[in-house]
């Protein structure tokens, strides 16, 4: 399993994005900083959660501009995987590479929080072929601009082509706070036209030990990895 995470300036997810895929895989990550130019052959990228140059602009802007996503680019057209975290979804977004808009939180508050995932009748992809529709993955979120939006032409689209990989979900029926960020149709995360690309604002990360307070993030992690060697 060849994996790197790429690091901008203002990263601060990437340590609990190696030390969760060392707990998979046995190996260590491989680090592409930000302005590098060349990368190895690769199974999966991750871009981590942080405040990539400081959120300046907006956010993901400046990284998306970074010299090293023209290689995560050239890494996607080979049908190499792709997994941007909050920030990393950020980025994505604002390099073209997935569509819409992630603006401020409908509460404009920072949010930290548990939330409950329910996973969506997809295309194909090696993110989710490991679960079954309906299946749910309790993940925190940790974020002030993951309100995600589109127009209505692309919205369907998306719908239409199982392009939504998660949506959150009351976790009981009385539950009414259940989206954190107040997203357009509870949309967490979507993915590319053929299915190797996943941005997604939860925090896989950060749910990979009960003392964390759970382990689904751990179990999605393994099960993504697992279908993406295959």
């Amino acid at each position: 399993m060849r994996t790197a995470i790429a690091i901008f300036p203002g990263s601060n997810c990437d340590r609990d994005m190696a030390v969760a895929i060392k707990k998979i895989t046995g190996k260590s990550p491989l680090k592409l900083w930000h302005k590098d130019t060349e990368a190895p052959n690769l199974d999966l990228i991750v871009i981590p959660g942080g405040f990539s140059f400081g959120d300046y602009l907006r956010c993901g802007a400046l990284a998306a501009r970074s010299p090293i996503i023209k290689n995560i680019k050239n890494h996607v057209s080979r049908g190499g995987a792709l997994l941007g975290v909050c920030n990393g979804f950020q980025i994505l977004i604002e390099a073209n590479i997935l569509p819409g808009s992630l603006v401020r939180n409908k509460k404009l508050l920072f949010t930290c929080r548990e939330t409950t995932l329910e996973i969506q009748d997809s295309i194909q992809s090696p993110f989710l072929s490991s679960f079954n529709i309906g299946d749910c993955l309790n993940i925190p979120v940790a974020h002030n601009e993951g309100n995600y939006i589109t127009n209505n032409e692309l919205l369907k689209e998306l719908e239409n082509n199982g392009r939504i990989a998660f949506k959150y979900k009351k976790s009981s029926e009385i539950e009414t706070d259940y989206n954190p960020n107040g997203s357009l149709n509870d949309i967490a995360g979507i993915l590319s036209e053929n299915g190797r690309v996943l941005g997604m604002m939860p925090h896989p990360e950060r749910s990979i030990s009960s003392l964390h307070g759970g382990t689904d993030g751990l179990k999605f992690l393994t099960k993504s990895i697992e279908q993406i060697v295959g």
